[in-house]
């Protein structure tokens, strides 16, 4: 029976009900070791009979093995992988070592999200995972994206995790309950069941002051106190230590076994497969016969189960391990590696051998080699790390030794490991001699830097890198000078330089498309640091051109990125909103996950553009929970600042709440890298548009003019031109004319060079504005201002600035009482702020249509407009002919979460089914948020 966990025991009783009823849930279990995690486990489901129970447990010595913990889990529902979408299951297949290639960690995550719903098809689902703080990360990555993305699927997920440990499991946005001591009662009951004698008060009450009533400290201290103690009538000892106390119960039990069964518990607790078979022949080889293993298991110390064999407690396993003499442990390893190469286990051996290595050994580390590059193809890239970090540390060779360095990096930079990669490629690079393996050391310190740390030193260490491979691998240099100049051309400047023949930028016939668009794209970046932004976007096209043209240009993320940045920073709205969402798709299809939020960081400026303000929420919601999922807690500040400005414009309560809890994290967390600035921005426009729309025009300019002021050394940064007509707007409210007109003169240099519609657009609406309010010689050109202002909007899409020009342009004609013209503007303007929910905006252009003479109704909504984010990316892709599967694979949820939605749009749309979808009129569908 279990004892004083009744509150816990109904909590997992609710879960599991759930789970009957269709609705997901997940928990963790914390708690101290001895609290009782896993029998609490075993507990709740002991009479749960309806339901498929799948279990796993972290094991401490199978950490370093990718997927290892997940393949335990799913092995019984392997069958159902030829369920999946056939990338899906390819890379399943691939993280269990069944087939050959590679496989993207965030795609695994998604077919373990369809294997758990695929096994819930028949009957409810409950997966047990004890031990989560020693899962191997692979394996804790792939059952966390799952857990976060079931929603109406009869599944479970329950995770046991120990506290105070080395290695912890406190994954965000999965609830918690943690079990704290029993209290007196339950520590009676519980003492009175395993206590032979009857135990007093005062005597239990200093057991419960020991050891805190911790449940496994209770029974097995007493095993070690005399009768005398425990009834009172001899003084118990001086001090009871929770853990180190049991550790040493556990200890004690095990040196009164034989010799030979004390090698057993040695080996089976060395041991990472739990199979009954491996333990017998290792310890066969060490001189232990079948006697040895029977006395262990007769102590109560090991557990065997058919085939399988499991240590009591993982305290013994401590307890154990740690007692034993380095040459015992060297010993034991190499008895299980020589066994489990017999099985065919190559690479649980070769962790073995590594384990049992005390010095160089040339075999072992190309062992390791291998093992790191199958776990990285599978897409277990922190076990690939660790294997090419071992190689290392046992290579003598200095060139050898920074190339698997360098190796080690990369699988941790992939697996979301900054400060580890960093420290391994600051090794790396003291010992690399070779140019062509600086090149590469220099080009990801580089990576790291832009998106991590200092853009400057990134442009720096770009720049060198660049000069220095030049002269070995051109297509090396054109690669970093590239990303040098793209750095530079955003007002990212170090200083370094490069040669002015240190690229060769002309057309050969020997370029790949590839090559060909990185120079043209190179040309460009040049062209707009020199100033020349006409020929820069000329440029440009032509390099955008010519990667749509090949399809090996297009699955290059780095350049698909480079020519989103560049378009970006020119100002050309479809271009940048091409490319970034041709690198998120790609990077989605990939199951790229760090590319994935590289490209949920950016696709926001395309979308703010483009009025497309529910996909620019998904987007950043997705990037806050995909950085905190890879512990990058400063690449959520972009992401936050993004929906702090969305609060801003549709005037949200939570608003002050999302700007605390910004500011909060960038005191705690500076943003880092090439968004430190636009984090920067974004809250100062933040809180300039919330003074604007509540009237406070002077309040908004000041926070403008802050902006305007940091971002000064940034030659015209991407968001100082987004929000324009905003900041001029902000002047003339303030009657500050003089600022006013030289924002103006600001956009119409900028129109010159570009002529891009926007450019237009914002600059006659700033000359509309100026001349309305301070320039009484223009006064008469109001009218043909604003026109031309609208018109360049018609091309320019661009829906809330559009909105913006159609109500100062009502304004101005219900003052020169041109009313019924007045409407026409202001009912245009007022169905877009409707459209995106600025409610001061629909308020202020209500008002204004009122005082034309027209009663301001609300139009009736779109029925689209009741529909959630995630309902219409479900609508719009089964509009496109796609089943419910194959809209689950492109959400990265399940298809019982896609026949949810789809009923939910099926109820608010009036839609009775899939083919009526196409006459919504439903966009694109946008990213979701994870």
């Amino acid at each position: 029976m279990l004892h004083g966990r009744d509150v816990e025991l109904a909590r997992l009783a609710a879960l599991v009900d759930d789970a009957r009823h269709g609705t997901a849930g997940s928990v963790v279990v914390h708690g101290e070791p001895g609290a009782g995690k896993s029998a609490l486990l075993r507990e709740a489901l002991s009479s749960a009979d309806d339901v498929r129970v799948l279990r796993t447990q972290g094991l401490e010595s199978e950490s370093p093995l990718a997927f290892a913990a997940l393949h335990r889990l799913l092995r019984p529902v392997l069958d159902l992988v030829a369920r999946l979408p056939a990338p899906q299951a390819h890379a399943l297949r691939v993280a269990f070592g069944q087939e050959t290639g590679t496989a993207e960690p965030f795609l695994v995550g998604v077919a373990t999200l369809s294997m758990l719903t695929e096994a819930a098809e028949d009957q409810p689902v409950v997966c047990v995972v004890d031990d989560a703080h020693w899962l191997d990360s692979a394996s804790a990555d792939a059952l966390l994206f799952a857990t976060r993305r079931l929603d109406a699927d009869p599944v479970a997920v329950v995770f046991a995790a120990r506290d105070s440990d080395a290695r912890t499991f406190a994954p965000d946005g999965v609830p918690s309950v943690r079990l704290s001591g029993l209290d007196a009662a339950s520590v009676r009951a519980l003492l009175a069941e395993n206590v032979p004698v009857a135990v007093p008060i005062q005597v239990s009450d200093r057991l419960v002051a020991e050891t805190g009533g911790n449940p496994l400290a209770l029974v097995e201290l007493p095993t070690v106190l005399s009768e005398a103690q425990l009834d009172g009538s001899a003084a118990l000892p001086p001090q009871l230590l929770l853990t180190s106390g049991v550790e040493r119960v556990f200890l004690d039990r095990c040196r009164r076994l034989s010799d030979p069964a004390q090698t057993v518990m040695l080996v089976a607790v060395a041991d990472d497969t739990g199979r009954l078979i491996d333990v017998q022949v290792a310890a066969a080889a060490l001189g232990v016969g079948p006697d040895a293993v029977a006395e262990a298991e007769r102590s109560g110390l090991l557990v065997l189960s058919g085939d399988t064999v499991t240590v009591r407690h993982p305290l013994v396993r401590s307890a154990v391990y740690q007692a034993a003499t380095g040459l015992e442990r060297r010993r034991a390893h190499r008895a299980l590696a020589d066994a489990l190469d017999g099985v065919g286990d190559s690479d649980r051996a070769t962790w073995h051998r590594a384990a049992a290595a005390d010095g160089p050994d040339e075999n072992l580390v190309a062992a390791l080699d291998q093992v790191g590059a199958r776990a990285g193809r599978r897409g277990g890239y922190r076990a690939a790390a660790d294997a090419h970090e071992r190689a290392a540390d046992l290579t003598v060779d200095p060139h050898a030794k920074a190339g698997r360095q360098l190796a080690a990096a990369r699988n941790a930079w992939a697996s979301g490991q900054t400060a580890r990669a960093s420290t391994l490629l600051g090794a790396a690079r003291e010992r690399a001699d070779d140019p062509l393996l600086l090149a590469d050391v220099d080009r990801l310190r580089g990576r790291i830097a832009v998106n991590l740390g200092s853009a400057a030193d990134a442009h720096r260490i770009f720049t060198r890198a660049a000069e220095q491979v030049a002269a070995h691998d051109p297509v090396r240099a054109l690669e970093m000078a590239v990303a040098a100049a793209i750095a530079h051309s955003h007002g990212i400047d170090s200083g370094a330089r490069l040669g002015a023949e240190t690229i060769d930028v002309g057309v050969s016939p020997h370029d790949t498309p590839r090559t060909r668009c990185l120079k043209q794209l190179l040309v460009s970046t040049r062209l707009d640091i020199a100033g020349d932004r006409a020929a820069a976007l000329r440029e440009l096209r032509i390099a955008q051109q010519t990667a749509l043209g090949a399809g090996d240009t297009l699955a290059d993320l780095d350049l698909l990125g480079n020519l989103a940045n560049a378009a970006l920073h020119l100002g050309d709205d479809e271009s940048h909103r091409r490319f970034y969402a041709l690198m998120l798709s790609t990077a989605r299809e990939n199951g790229d996950g760090m590319a994935v939020l590289y490209a949920l960081q950016r696709v926001p400026f395309s979308q703010y553009v483009g009025g497309q303000w529910a996909a620019l929420r998904n987007s950043s919601e997705e990037a806050v929970t995909l950085a905190l999922s890879v512990g990058q807690v400063a690449a959520t500040a972009a992401p936050r600042a993004w929906l702090t400005l969305l609060a801003a414009l549709e005037g949200r309560p939570d608003y002050d709440e999302r700007l605390a809890v910004l500011e909060d994290l960038v005191a705690a967390h500076p943003p880092v890298g090439i968004l430190a600035q636009p984090v920067e921005d974004l809250t100062r426009w933040a809180k300039a548009v919330r003074a604007l729309l509540a009237g406070d025009a002077a309040g908004a300019l000041h926070h403008f003019r802050r902006m305007a002021a940091a971002s000064r050394p940034m030659q015209l940064p991407a968001l100082m031109l987004m929000s324009a007509q905003d900041r001029v707007d902000a002047a003339v409210g303030a009657d500050d004319h003089t600022q006013a007109a030289a924002w103006v003169a600001d956009l119409e240099v900028l129109a010159a060079g570009t002529d891009l519609p926007w450019v237009h657009a914002a600059t006659a609406f700033g000359r509309a504005r100026t001349s309305e309010h301070g320039d009484a010689s223009g006064g008469d050109r109001v009218p043909e201002l604003f026109e031309t202002s609208l018109a360049h909007h018609a091309a320019a899409h661009r829906p809330y600035d559009r909105a913006r020009v159609q109500l100062g342009y009502g304004q101005y004609l219900r003052r020169s009482q041109r009313r019924v013209d007045a409407r026409i503007q202001l009912r245009a303007a007022l169905d877009t702020f409707e459209d995106l929910h600025v409610e001061a905006l629909v308020e202020r252009a209500a008002q204004e249509l009122r005082a034309s003479g027209e009663s301001a109704r609300r139009r009736d909504p779109s029925t689209l407009l009741d529909l959630t984010p995630m309902e219409l990316k479900v609508a719009a892709l089964v509009s496109q002919g796609l089943s419910n599967k194959d809209v689950a694979a492109q959400c990265w949820v399940s298809p019982r979460t896609v026949a949810f939605h789809l009923r939910n749009v099926f109820t608010k749309t009036g839609v009775t089914s899939r083919g009526e979808l196409v006459h919504l009129g439903l966009d694109d569908p946008a990213p979701v948020p994870a």
